[in-house]
């Protein structure tokens, strides 16, 4: 059962398990529509304007039933789109809450409800996770307000609940925040580019495991994947230990995390 080996970093973007957040009608349905053999599985109305594959999923049952079929692996698809994981949360609570013949999480004591949920929700995920596709997360975004000991603060997070939103963060190779950016140009005048936050800031979740992207590039999927694929892998352990400037900036990446 131990291994003998190192497992390698995985290449390639169908590999991956990727959360896209941001504000409604900013075109993340879209990005992720251009993804490689798209899948999408609709917990909500919005693809209306899309010309995409779909399964319309109105219950928990509805998204365990589509994940079965696409575990068996009898389809072309290669990567699988949860649109909006925010409503999948929900399904999932309803179908604990009806399993569990009680009308809120709160009516089982000790937090013994939230529990069911949760572990419902993160098994299904990592399962999904572990198949041999991409796993593309959809949700939207909000604006919380952070209080510390120097003041308040505004910081955009995604409009998971909490406890979803670690489950998720925590099982995620990166984080993208889908964001308007205000640019002025030579003539003085001022346009908006869509773009795609991917560091970590305190008033934005972002995040790449990966190392691989910019911190910021345009909504685009075709230049999101040139940047993917065409960036120079990082450093590994060993070598980055060895030099000053790579070692403290592995240690500020592992403190975001």
């Amino acid at each position: 059962m131990l291994p003998t080996a190192k497992t390698n970093p995985k290449p390639d973007l169908a590999d991956l398990t990727v959360l896209v957040y941001g504000q409604t009608k900013i075109g993340k349905s879209t990005f992720c529509s251009n993804s490689e053999g798209a899948l999408f599985l609709a917990t909500e109305p919005g693809l209306n304007a899309l010309d995409v594959y779909q399964v319309a999923l109105q219950s928990w049952d509805d998204l365990l039933n589509a994940c079965a079929e696409i575990t068996e692996g009898k389809h072309p698809f290669k990567t699988v789109i949860i649109d909006t994981i925010d409503n999948a949360y929900k399904f999932c609570t309803d179908y604990i809450v009806k399993k569990a013949k009680i009308e809120h999480e709160s009516d089982l004591g000790y937090g013994k409800g939230y529990a069911l949920v949760n572990n419902e929700f993160q098994r299904v995920l990592t399962k999904l996770a572990f198949l041999p596709y991409g796993l593309f997360l959809i949700s939207h975004a909000k604006e919380i307000e952070v209080d510390t000991r120097t003041g308040k603060y505004t910081r955009v997070v995604p409009t998971l609940p909490d406890k979803a939103r670690k489950i998720v963060l925590g099982m995620v190779d990166q984080v993208l925040f889908c964001d308007l950016d205000l640019t002025t140009g030579d003539d003085g005048a001022k346009s908006i580019r869509r773009v795609i936050r991917t560091k970590p800031s305190l008033y934005y979740e972002a995040g790449d495991r990966t190392g691989r992207l910019p911190e910021t590039i345009d909504l685009d999927f075709r230049m999101f994947l040139d940047a993917f694929n065409t960036a120079v892998a990082p450093l590994k352990p060993a070598l980055a230990a060895k030099t000053p400037s790579a070692k403290v900036s592995s240690q500020q990446e592992t403190k975001h995390e």
